[in-house]
């Protein structure tokens, strides 16, 4: 199993990274984690021969702003995308003219899946929990492979992030902030909350990911993040754009 970090920004992007954006490459699957600006690179290393998953953590667009790239792809053996409930009401007012090509008009079959209502249409193991944010967004847990990856972002500390990454292999949290939890409402995490996360939860590896640029202009931000994680959480590191691991 390898991990491509196409997109590990939050908010905006910048010289430094795209919107968030994470693959999964398995045996059978190509597994993508949300569809900020990074999913634009997904060509690069999915060729389109495996099933594609993506699996939307919610609609705000950072997370879904480079679905506007789909007609670039050639994904012969399909797309599912995977949203919390409404995502086809959703995505459907998005992916329209003028604003892009609709969804039946690719040139490859592709379907939403709203969950947890559509999760027994999708082949292998894998949950889904709320987590807390301003408004509605999902974390997941994928055991797949042998192996155990958690993704958990735009969220604050909760009973549910823990459960999602009890014993993973590897833990994607977020980590917008620099300190706090963000305003009232708009929950989210820094680099002590994700590393005691992570340790609550006895997972094996985390990976820092979503940072808020304005908090983390330079990857040497990044660095300082992950070694004052490491200080709760030994094996950390800060995700960047193109890093590339095996599991």
């Amino acid at each position: 199993m390898e991990i491509i970090f196409l997109g590990t920004n939050g908010w905006y992007d910048t010289g430094t990274a795209n919107t968030l954006c994470v693959l999964i490459k398995t045996r059978e699957y190509d597994i993508v984690l949300d569809a900020g600006n990074g999913f634009s690179k997904l060509n690069k290393y999915v060729d389109g021969a495996k099933p594609v998953y993506l699996f939307l953590s919610h609609f705000h667009l950072d997370h879904i702003a480079g679905l506007h790239t789909l007609l670039k792809f050639d994904l012969e053996k399909g797309l599912k995308i995977c949203g919390g409930a409404g995502a086809r009401r959703v995505l459907a007012s998005l992916l329209r003219r003028p604003f892009t090509v609709p969804l039946k008009d690719l040139r490859y079959k592709a379907e939403v899946l709203e969950l947890p209502s559509q999760a027994g249409k999708i082949p292998f193991k894998f949950s889904c929990l709320p987590l807390v944010h301003s408004g509605p967004v999902l974390g997941y847990r994928f055991e797949i492979d042998g192996r155990t990856i958690a993704f958990c972002t735009d969220t604050g500390y909760c009973e549910n992030s823990v459960k999602l990454a009890g014993k993973a292999d590897l833990l994607l949290s977020e980590c917008s902030f620099l300190r706090g939890n963000g305003h009232p409402g708009w929950s989210h995490m820094n680099p002590r909350t994700a590393a005691a996360l992570a340790r609550e939860a006895g997972a094996g590896k985390l990976a820092l990911l979503h940072f808020d640029p304005a908090a983390y202009p330079e990857l040497s931000d990044r660095k300082k993040a992950a070694a004052l994680a490491r200080k709760t959480f030994k094996n950390t590191f800060a995700a960047r754009d193109g890093m590339r691991i095996k599991l």
